[in-house]
């Protein structure tokens, strides 16, 4: 993680909020004088759902692709950290061919998306997430110039977004939690962002740690479930995000041997209150700093 890489072209279209009814004009094909015109300025997040699926489709473990097929970046201020889609030098998506995606049946989820984006919210008050549909119209897609309309819900069902949108729901609202989570959380040491990264994107590794001898010994598990982890991609990274929530919230998602959980609270309850004042502490600088500039 100490490694530095170029990202990936970042774009700064901003975009029409939408909802599942709301009608959209737009068609790609191979015939389009556009064609691949998106994928030669690639700027794709990747979630862990989208790195079990791609490492299989190429037939690699999951730190062998990242490796080769993705560079890290900050998704926040604090330095969590993410996976981008590696391009080549003109910011090309690597799986790009003349013919289109090589990887198109196991595609991420922002390439299936494509015009269209989602983001998850929490309301004040409410107990479940929203989420909004965007359009992103940028100069060199003649995709919305396609005489073609349909609903943003039949387009998606048309990209098969379903299967991703499941497996991706439980890390997405991690996320959210941490974005709203704000001075409770503070910034995480950089112990917790490195198993942060470790359950969300390097199941291989991920799965050595949860079958070691120590993971054993601190968490209550079946013997079952770890046959389960043990071989299943999908079920490990369902259980890592369960653990991240458990790591950062202090939320009970998994059992701990009898006597674990108390210690561990009672170890943390005093780092977890220097971080929470560390990230006040943050905040009222940022705010001193931008009122003294006005002066």
């Amino acid at each position: 993680m100490s490694e530095k890489f170029d990202v990936p072209f970042q774009s700064n279209v901003v975009p029409t909020i939408l909802e599942l009814g709301s009608t959209l004009q737009f068609k790609c094909h191979k015939g389009i004088s556009c064609f691949n015109a998106c994928c030669r300025n690639a700027d794709i997040t990747l979630t862990p759902y989208d790195i079990i699926r791609l490492k299989q489709h190429l037939g690699k473990s999951s730190t062998e692709f990242l490796k080769e097929h993705t560079v890290p970046f900050q998704m926040d201020q604090d330095g969590l950290p993410g996976v981008k889609l590696r391009t080549d030098n003109d910011g090309a998506c690597l799986f790009m061919t003349d013919e289109g995606c090589s990887v198109y049946k196991d595609r991420p989820t922002a390439c299936r998306y494509y015009p269209l984006g989602n983001m998850i919210r929490l309301d004040t008050g409410a107990k479940t997430e929203h989420v909004d549909y965007v359009l992103i119209k940028e100069d060199h897609c003649k995709g919305h110039e396609e005489d073609r309309k349909l609903t943003v819900q039949e387009y998606l069902i048309e990209q098969e977004t379903a299967q991703y949108d499941e497996m991706n729901r439980e890390w997405q609202q991690l996320m959210l939690m941490k974005r709203s989570g704000g001075p409770s959380v503070g910034k995480p040491p950089e112990a917790t962002l490195q198993m942060y990264f470790m359950c969300s994107f390097d199941m291989e590794r991920f799965r050595r740690f949860v079958l070691s001898d120590n993971f054993k010994a601190t968490y209550d598990l079946e013997d079952s479930l770890y046959e389960v982890l043990a071989k299943e991609d999908v079920s490990l990274m369902q259980f890592g995000t369960r653990l991240m929530k458990q790591v950062f919230f202090g939320l009970r998602t998994i059992p701990e041997k009898n006597g674990v959980w108390e210690k561990r609270m009672d170890e943390r309850q005093e780092v977890w209150e220097a971080r929470r004042q560390a990230e006040i502490q943050r905040q009222q600088r940022t705010e001193d700093e931008r009122y003294s500039g006005d002066d």
